[in-house]
């Protein structure tokens, strides 16, 4: 399948596709899935409504012809949804596609941190906000505590997996985990990324108050360590990397806040019930699964999703406001993942 390589607006390529697998998840974090609001009577999407594995397969192939190198399966939860290392596989076998990752909270890990390495993944982003027992469990909503999750990433090393640990930072909530995360993560060689608190969907209470910047995060831990910056690996990077002095461990940070990524942001999202969003501060998405099944053509297909990329010009980090943040009705992070 050939196609021709994508670029918006704003001259930039498609070359990232963040899946959500599912809108599940057994976390009721407060700056994702508040328990106030997804509660025990919740009701979750129906299963004929996410999209298949061989509708998923077909999408990536189609991503990848346009200029889609890199794949992210998030959720929800993903490890919730059923056959995920069948899933794996198949992406895998698309032609162009030259990484995939996973995000997950680590809860179910240990059931199948073997399976999904068997089936060819070899990194996963795992969310842990914090070591102190009490806040932890606090902070997911569920009372787990994170010696689970810790163990669940010293088995997912020793199988081999490349690990990065998320952190949200949130002011007066959990600021004083930066250093015990820091020192912890240092100390195993695995990259921490602290992630600023961001306005994504409109459950979550944000505002500028509550954010912990880059820079705040970064004064704290150059009095207890020396910090050199890492270059970027590739075009559209995220993460602003650092380096603990003397060592291969590193820091990283997202600051979707205090220093915009918008310029370059190559990343799309598909969420589980095949709506295709070009931005994580989205108001609405493209319908691409009631294209499959009214039984478009791949050219169909094709035309629909070049036209909503070369029509894309997002710049909500750069735009953000007090005021657009409490006004814009955005998709919920739970929904079209992280």
């Amino acid at each position: 399948m050939t196609g021709h390589a994508l670029t918006d607006r704003l001259g930039r390529p498609i070359r990232d596709l963040r899946i959500s697998v599912t809108d599940r998840c057994n976390f009721r974090c407060s700056y994702c899935m508040p328990k106030e609001v997804f509660g025990d009577d919740y009701v979750f999407l129906p299963k004929n409504e996410l999209l298949s594995f061989e509708e998923l397969h077909r999408l990536t192939g189609l991503f990848a012809s346009l200029g889609v190198k890199k794949i992210r399966l998030t959720g929800g939860e993903p490890l919730m949804r059923r056959g995920l290392p069948e899933l794996i596989k198949k992406i895998l076998s698309v032609e162009g596609i030259e990484d995939v990752g996973l995000t997950t909270n680590g809860v179910m890990l240990g059931q199948y941190a073997q399976p999904l390495y068997d089936a060819g993944l070899r990194r996963l982003n795992i969310s842990l906000d914090a070591l102190n027992p009490e806040l932890f469990g606090k902070l997911n909503g569920r009372g787990i505590k994170p010696d689970h999750i810790l163990k669940q990433i010293d088995l997912a090393q020793q199988i081999g997996f490349e690990i990065k640990i998320n952190m949200v930072i949130q002011k007066d909530v959990n600021e004083s985990e930066i250093l015990p995360m820091a020192a912890y993560f240092r100390d195993r060689n695995i990259t921490l990324r602290f992630i600023e608190f961001m306005d994504v969907g409109n459950d979550n209470g944000w505002s500028f108050d509550k954010v912990i910047t880059k820079k705040e995060i970064i004064d704290r831990l150059q009095a207890a360590y020396d910090l050199e910056p890492v270059d970027q690996d590739y075009f559209g990077e995220v993460a602003k990397r650092y380096r603990y002095k003397g060592t291969d461990a590193q820091v990283g940070f997202i600051t979707s806040v205090s220093e915009s990524f918008c310029s370059s942001c190559t990343r799309a999202r598909l969420s589980s019930d095949g709506k295709f969003y070009t931005c994580l501060f989205a108001s609405s998405g493209f319908d691409v699964r009631e294209l499959i099944r009214n039984g478009a053509s791949d050219a169909e297909l094709l035309d629909a999703i070049s036209g909503v990329w070369n029509s894309r010009s997002d710049r909500y980090s750069d735009e953000r406001t007090e005021q657009t943040a409490k006004n814009r009705n955005k998709i919920g992070m739970s929904y079209i993942g992280g």
